[in-house]
């Protein structure tokens, strides 16, 4: 599992006053790129070993404010043959504000084809579970 910080912008905030529903995928893009770069480091060719979101849902559990610190926890639930499943849990404090998950598809953009999830992927992914 892995922990990430995401910062609150005022930008990030909805005329209710609290974290648009929207922005949480944002959050959830960038809590997968800290994953990354944490099991697999900085030098990583995203253009042949990409990633395709195949399937994005969230469920909101009460809302984010500006003045909120929260943490997003990331762990794979799921790896397959071209695909694995990522979970996430944003917690503010020890209150779960929103859990959900994306389905990320393994692809090589110059060739414009799916591929295996890469073998050091699979072993960190599956660290994970």
């Amino acid at each position: 599992m892995t922990h990430y910080q995401p910062e609150i912008r005022f930008a990030d905030i909805d005329a209710m006053g609290h974290v648009n529903n929207a922005v949480y995928f944002s959050y959830f893009e960038q809590a997968r790129i800290h994953m990354f770069r944490h099991l697999i480091g900085n030098k990583w060719d995203w253009n042949t070993d990409g990633i395709l979101v195949a399937h994005n849902e969230i469920d909101y559990k009460r809302p984010i404010l500006l003045s909120d610190k929260i943490e997003i926890r990331t762990l794979c639930t799921r790896v397959g043959d071209k695909s694995f499943t990522i979970a996430y849990e944003v917690k503010c404090g020890e209150e779960i504000c929103a859990t959900g998950s994306s389905v990320l598809v393994c692809f090589n953009h110059p060739e414009q084809r799916t591929q295996a999830v890469p073998a050091l992927w699979r072993e960190m992914l599956e660290k994970m579970m």
